[in-house]
C-alpha cells in the first residue's frame, strides 16, 4: 500500500505536535512503523489520507460499537449542531442521557458528566476521598485509569506500550497515597485492605482489564473485592470507561452481578464524541458541589453534541437482541482466531469477554500484569504490519484490545481470519 500522504502529514505533525501525535500509542513505535492518517470512516471500514481502506478493529478504542458514522447517531449530532455547539449552560440532552445511564446501571442513582475518562476517574477518587475523609487509593498493576497523577503507578495502556515507569512531573507526595497491587490476587487484596483500611478511601479497578490487553477477572475476584470494601467501609469504584455498554447494557456490573459504589463511564456514552461520566449512590453523589463540598466543574461538561450522540447510541443498544447477537459474533470470531494460531504452531493465548478480546503471543495464561508482560511484542509488531498491509487495522500495541462491532459483516470477519492465518504462517516460517 502507498502511504506517501500519511508520511507527509506525519512529518508535518512532528514539527507541530509532540511526537507528531495527540496520544502516545498512536505514534505506532511499538509496532515499528509510522502512523496512518485517517480521513473518513463508515460502518466497520476506515479510509486513510492515501485512499487506502481498512477493516477496523480499533473502533476508536471502543466507542464505535455500532460502527462508524451510524446514521441515527450522525443525524442526532447534526441536529444538535444546528441548534448550537456549546452553551455553557444546562440542556435537555443532559437530562435525557442521565436518565438512560441511571436506568442502565442499578448502582447509579445520580450521574455527573465530564469530558473524558480521565476526568471521570480523577473526579471519582476526589469524591471518594471527600466522602470518606481518607486519602489512600488502591489500584491494580496494569490497569489504566487515565493520566491523572494518582494513576500513573504501574499503569497500563501507553505507559506499558512505551515502557514508561510512571511519569516525570508526578510529585512523590501524590504517589505515596497510591497503592498498586497485582490484579486477580485475592490474597494481596485482602492483606492490603485489612492492613490499611483506616487510610484507604477507595479501590478502583477495571472489572475487565482492557489496558494491558483484555484480562478477565478470575472467578471470585470481584466478589471478594466487593465484600471486603463493604465490610471495611471503603468505596469501590468500577472504571467502566471501556466495559460500560460494551459487555452488556449495564456493563460489567450486569455481566458479573456486582454493584459498585461509584462507576466511571466514557467512550460509548458519547457515541464517539469526547465524553466521560461518574455516578453512584445518591448519598455519595450528593457530596459534589453545588449540593456538597467536593468541587468539580467543566465549561464543556454535558456538551450538547456529545449528549445527543450518546443518547442516540444508547437507544439503539437497548434492543433486547443487540448484545446476544454481537457477543455471539465475537465468540465465533475469537474461536476461529485461536484455531488459526494453533494451526500455525504459534504460542498464542486469546482472552475474550463479550466483544472485547486480545490475542497474546505467549504460551502462558494471561491473568495479570506480569503474565501479560511475557507476550512477544516482536511477533505482535510483525502481525500488525502484516495485517495493515492486507487491509486490516489492529491496535498498534500488544497491550490493547480488539473490538468487534455490530457493523462488522460476516465477509469482513472471514477475510480478517484468512489474513490472520496468512500472517501467523509468515511469522512461523520466519522463525
Amino acid at each position: 500500500m502507498n502511504h506517501a500522504e500519511s508520511a507527509r502529514l506525519f512529518s508535518a505533525a512532528k514539527r507541530l505536535i509532540p511526537g507528531g501525535v495527540n496520544s502516545p500509542v498512536r505514534a505506532c513505535r511499538a509496532v515499528g512503523c509510522d502512523p496512518i492518517f485517517i480521513v473518513s470512516a463508515e460502518g466497520a471500514t476506515i479510509c486513510d489520507a492515501d485512499g487506502n481502506r481498512y477493516v477496523d478493529f480499533v473502533s476508536s478504542w471502543g466507542p464505535m460499537i455500532l460502527g462508524h458514522a451510524a446514521p441515527p447517531v450522525v443525524e442526532a449530532i447534526c441536529q444538535a449542531a444546528g441548534r448550537g455547539a456549546s452553551f455553557g449552560a444546562s440542556t435537555p440532552g443532559e437530562v435525557e442521557l442521565a436518565a438512560l445511564v441511571c436506568d442502565a446501571f442499578v448502582s447509579i442513582d445520580k450521574v455527573r458528566f465530564v469530558n473524558s475518562g480521565t476526568e471521570a476517574t480523577m473526579s471519582a477518587i476526589r469524591l471518594a476521598r471527600g466522602f470518606t475523609g481518607k486519602d489512600v487509593v488502591v489500584k491494580f498493576d496494569g490497569c489504566y485509569h487515565g493520566h491523572a497523577d494518582s494513576f500513573l503507578v504501574k499503569a497500563g495502556s501507553g505507559v506499558i506500550t512505551l515502557g514508561i515507569a510512571g511519569s516525570p512531573g508526578v510529585p512523590t507526595d501524590i504517589v505515596k497515597n497510591t497503592i498498586s497491587i497485582p490484579y486477580n490476587d485475592n490474597e494481596a487484596l485482602e492483606a492490603t485492605l485489612r492492613a490499611r483500611a483506616a487510610e484507604i478511601a477507595c479501590v478502583i479497578v477495571e472489572p475487565v482489564a482492557g489496558n494491558m490487553g483484555c484480562v478477565p477477572p478470575q472467578p471470585g475476584f470481584l466478589e471478594k473485592m466487593r465484600a471486603l470494601t463493604r465490610e471495611l467501609g471503603i468505596i469501590l469504584i468500577f472504571d467502566e470507561v471501556i466495559t460500560g455498554f460494551r459487555l452488556a447494557y449495564g456493563g460489567a456490573q450486569e455481566l458479573y452481578g456486582i454493584e459498585a459504589d461509584l462507576t466511571c463511564l466514557g467512550k460509548i456514552i458519547g457515541g464517539g464524541l469526547p465524553v466521560g461520566a461518574y455516578g453512584g449512590r445518591a448519598e455519595i453523589m450528593n457530596h459534589i458541589a453545588p449540593d456538597g463540598p467536593v468541587y468539580q466543574a467543566g465549561t464543556l461538561s454535558g456538551n450538547p453534541l456529545a449528549m445527543a450522540a450518546g443518547a442516540a447510541t444508547l437507544r439503539l443498544l437497548r434492543q433486547k437482541d443487540f448484545y446476544p447477537r454481537l457477543n455471539a459474533k465475537a465468540a465465533d470470531f475469537a474461536a476461529a482466531l485461536g484455531e488459526a494460531g494453533r494451526k500455525a504452531g504459534l504460542p498464542m493465548v486469546l482472552n475474550r469477554v463479550g466483544s472485547l478480546m486480545t490475542g497474546f503471543f505467549t504460551e502462558w495464561p494471561v491473568m495479570d500484569y506480569l503474565s501479560a508482560m511475557r507476550a512477544d511484542t516482536g511477533r505482535y509488531a510483525r502481525h500488525y504490519q502484516n495485517m495493515l498491509a492486507s487491509g486490516f487495522a489492529l491496535a498498534p500495541s500488544q497491550f490493547e484490545a480488539l473490538f468487534v462491532s455490530a457493523a462488522h459483516e460476516p465477509a469482513q470477519l472471514e477475510a480478517a481470519l484468512a489474513a490472520c492465518a496468512a500472517s501467523f504462517a509468515r511469522i512461523a516460517r520466519r522463525e
